[in-house]
């Protein structure tokens, strides 16, 4: 057995050891569908982070920067992990107050719909189980190539990897595994990048020397390759589909199923604040780092085949043996977290949102539903083509139309009514998919973003055209104004003063980054193409100079923001928060 087997074998027993270890405290269905409540910060960061990591990044993305849009990739101030802090804040905090087991479950708590439980129920069935085939058989494909076993055996032990745990821990198993493999990944992403750009001459050269590169002219500038052949006309182009995109994935990550649901886990409201503010710096950290080896492959070898092999090729090739087979076997971990969080919301979604009025659900029948969710998974991977990127078009932006409305307005609107809410999210998501089904079928070719536009488009004019012929029932309102309440445990300064330190790293971040990328990237890049002025001053004309900018201007005036909110809503003075504090402490002496 070779390093990179034996590597990717010996993690995935510590994976599948652990995950199971952690089974062993799981007594009731609370424990089972989210963690006893009781997660810590670095849980919540870990399965945060490496739910949304998977093969679609390491491999997808990354070549997609090797083709082309490298500079793009790394000059945009990353306006979709912002999705993370906005979401924890004007969303997640409120999913956690509600004590639902699932996500779906909230919606049918806040509006007193069963109806809409289940079609939340039933979008998370179809897309995430579409991403869980995807994920799957990418680990599968990987494990294939890497050991050279056969596909079918490759398909056995990925699929028992994250299924073991997953069905007999639940979400305790789910989070720990999670965090392992995030510090997996992580780490030996970053050795793995350092090692490679100190053997390309260091950050400036790599940068310099990439511009050089006829065969892929234009991959460093601030829109990656653009013109005939790409789908991008103009740079105007490039820049509407980025923000676009970026914008949908912002609102998947603030209220998305695989992402909102963590939160339901966390241990305190700033468990949940404090997770998501660092979990837009390690997304956008890791993001820059895999697409930044991405594009800087190709001063190694600029026709890599299949592309999205580019850090398979790069781990096996480029640095010492026990690294690569460090950095594979992390890939594979990033698949197998991403797929035991899919696993996991998809089963609980089947066990306790589906049926036409609540189970009475136990540990054993939540199991054993876990397990024919699973084998279901198994077959279908199987006998499915790989790549059927089909399955795509139901997930990521196809929650950012049907679940960004309606899960925002449900918390900050006071006049949403329970059928709005229904036909918004239905609307929402028939109107993302019908649109990106017809482009893939060739019928009407449009810009990738239409789909995500056009669907968040229809669910706010349906939400609103229904709320104005509908009333909002009395229980309805109780409800959203409970929502409102801070719990009079999470009422305490010195949790305020340690949970605005994350706001402030971000800050500093936005400070930083505009001097690191005029330094490290935009100076060499004008240096290389000849724009720098003659007195060696970077010129302030080009767009790769102004768009450092954007890192200030996104990062900081939304971390001074977000820090008001805090400040204000958990305020243990305010008036409001003064009469929690007084309810709290009768009910305890009562007790």
């Amino acid at each position: 057995m070779d390093v990179f087997s034996l590597t990717i074998g010996i993690s995935i027993v510590i994976f599948v050891v652990i995950g199971g270890y952690s089974g062993r405290s799981v007594k009731r269905l609370d424990d089972y569908f989210v963690a006893g409540r009781k997660a810590p910060t670095i849980l919540i960061l870990g399965t945060l982070v490496a739910s949304v990591m998977s093969t679609s990044i390491f491999m997808g993305e990354a070549a997609f920067t090797y083709e082309g849009q490298f500079g793009a990739y790394m000059l945009f101030p990353g306006i979709a992990v912002t999705g993370y802090m906005l979401g924890a804040v004007f969303f997640g905090v409120y999913l956690r107050r509600s004590r639902a087991p699932t996500v779906a479950d909230y919606f049918g708590q806040r509006f007193q719909s069963r109806r809409l439980q289940q079609f939340a129920g039933f979008t998370i069935i179809l897309g995430l189980g579409g991403y869980l085939l995807i994920v799957t058989q990418g680990a599968s494909l990987l494990l294939s190539d890497i050991t050279g076993l056969p596909f079918a055996s490759s398909l056995i032990i990925a699929w028992l990897s994250y299924t073991l745990f997953t069905l007999y821990s639940g979400s305790k198993g789910v989070i720990v595994t999670d965090t392992l493999m995030f510090l997996l990944f992580m780490s030996a992403t970053l050795v793995f990048v350092a090692f490679v750009v100190d053997g390309f001459g260091g950050l400036k050269a790599s940068v310099a020397d990439l511009t050089l590169i006829e065969e892929k002219a234009g991959i460093a500038s601030w829109t990656g390759i653009i013109g005939p052949g790409t789908g991008w006309p103009t740079a105007i182009d490039y820049v509407i589909w980025a923000v676009v995109i970026d914008i949908a994935w912002a609102l998947v990550y603030a209220v998305g199923p695989w992402q909102a649901s963590r939160h339901l886990m966390a241990r305190n409201e700033h468990v949940v604040l404090r997770a998501a503010i660092l979990a837009c710096f390690c997304v956008i950290l890791l993001q820059m780092l895999v697409y930044g080896m991405g594009g800087l492959m190709n001063l190694a070898k600029v026709d890599i085949s299949p592309p999205e092999t580019v850090l398979i090729w790069a781990a096996q090739s480029l640095v010492p043996e026990f690294l690569g087979a460090l950095l594979i076997a992390g890939i594979i971990a990033a698949a197998l977290s991403s797929a035991s969080t899919f696993l996991s919301l998809v089963g609980f979604s089947i066990s306790n949102d589906m049926g036409s009025k609540p189970l009475s659900l136990t540990l054993g029948t939540t199991r054993k539903i876990m397990l024919v969710t699973s084998v279901i998974v198994l077959v279908c991977c199987y006998f499915f083509p790989p790549n059927i990127f089909w399955f795509m078009l139901f997930i990521g932006t196809v929650f950012a139309s049907s679940w960004g409305p309606v899960g925002l307005m449900s918390i900050w609107s006071a006049g949403i009514t329970k059928d709005a809410a229904l036909w918004g999210m239905a609307s929402g998501f028939f109107m993302n998919v019908i649109p990106a089904t017809i482009d893939y079928l060739g019928i009407y070719t449009m810009p990738e973003y239409y789909p995500p536009v056009i669907g968040t488009v229809v669910s706010l004019l349906v939400i609103f055209v229904i709320s104005a012929r509908t009333t909002v029932t009395r229980d309805e309102k109780v409800y959203r104004l409970r929502l409102h309440q801070p719990p009079a445990i999470d009422l305490d300064a010195r949790e305020i003063r340690k949970t605005l330190l994350a706001p402030m790293g971000l800050i500093a971040y936005g400070c930083v980054m505009p001097w690191v990328m005029l330094t490290y990237y935009v100076k060499p890049y004008q240096l290389s193409t000849g724009e720098l002025l003659a007195d060696g001053s970077i010129n302030w004309s080009t767009g790769e100079a102004l768009i450092t900018l954007t890192f200030f201007m996104l990062h900081v005036p939304l971390a001074l923001m977000v820090m008001k909110v805090i400040r204000d809503r958990y305020n243990p003075s305010s008036n409001t928060n003064q009469k929690i504090l007084r309810k709290a402490s009768l009910r305890r002496g009562h007790n």
